[in-house]
């Protein structure tokens, strides 16, 4: 494991609601030097520097899980807070509005849009089956973004240092369709689908597929994601002794 760049002075929560891959995600952290808990305790996440959501399933029992351990208003109060959020996969999902994933479920409602099946699709000779499992690319649409094969457009996110056309690990049916296209960070093609594969509002970062488990450019959103804890917090450290706190 990489030393850690700094004093291991915060704490990153990854959310136990029992769904996700929550020690890959934990290791995966440890190799980018971040120091991370998995719990579902409210004031260890409200304390944290920065929250990771992650999960795999189904989004009305995620949802009701999330109610059921009071964290439904604890995740909109840390994507209020200016604080890193980061949501994987179903975390990605659940901060939509809505999912029409088996009926319709209200989401945390932290990124405006909803929820919707990918379809399965003829390419070629091949039925692209859903659900959507393996190595897929990523892009960000715009061949004018790329620049010495780094995408420009992902440069202040937790994709900066990764190049247009990266593959990344994918396992999901449904994904989110944001009424903003703006905060669409990258898409990834699936037939004739282009859909949202990673999000970014501010503090609020998602993505449909699992850096945890996409080698070592995966390793780099963690990697991004450390160094963006440091520059938070950097901040706010100045903010305090501009104003005469420290």
């Amino acid at each position: 494991m990489p030393e850690t760049p700094w004093p291991q002075r915060f704490q990153v929560a990854i959310v136990d609601y029992g769904i996700g891959n929550l020690f890959s995600v934990k290791h995966a952290c440890e190799q980018a030097g971040i120091h991370a808990s998995i719990t579902h305790s409210c004031s260890e996440i409200l304390q944290a520097s920065a929250v990771i959501l992650p999960g795999v399933g189904a989004f009305g029992d995620a949802m009701e899980i999330l109610g059921k351990l009071d964290l439904v208003s604890v995740l909109r109060d840390i994507a209020a807070s200016g604080k890193p959020l980061v949501g994987i996969c179903l975390g990605m999902q659940l901060l939509m509005t809505e999912s029409h994933e088996f009926g319709w479920h209200r989401g945390l409602g932290i990124i405006e849009g909803e929820v919707v099946r990918l379809e399965e699709a003829v390419h070629g000779d091949r039925v692209l089956k859903v659900p959507h499992v393996g190595w897929n690319r990523i892009a960000t649409g715009n061949a004018t973004a790329v620049q010495a094969d780094s995408c420009v457009g992902w440069k202040g996110s937790l994709l900066e240092g990764l190049s247009e056309g990266e593959y990344m690990y994918f396992v999901h049916s449904f994904y989110p369709k944001p009424v903003d296209a703006n905060v669409v960070l990258s898409i990834t093609r699936h037939g004739p689908v282009d859909f949202c594969s990673s999000l970014r509002e501010g503090n609020i970062f998602g993505c449909q597929f699992h850096p945890e488990r996409s080698g070592s450019q995966g390793l780099r959103v963690y990697q991004n994601l450390a160094f963006l804890i440091q520059k938070t917090q950097e901040g706010d450290r100045n903010v305090r002794t501009a104003g005469g706190k420290v």
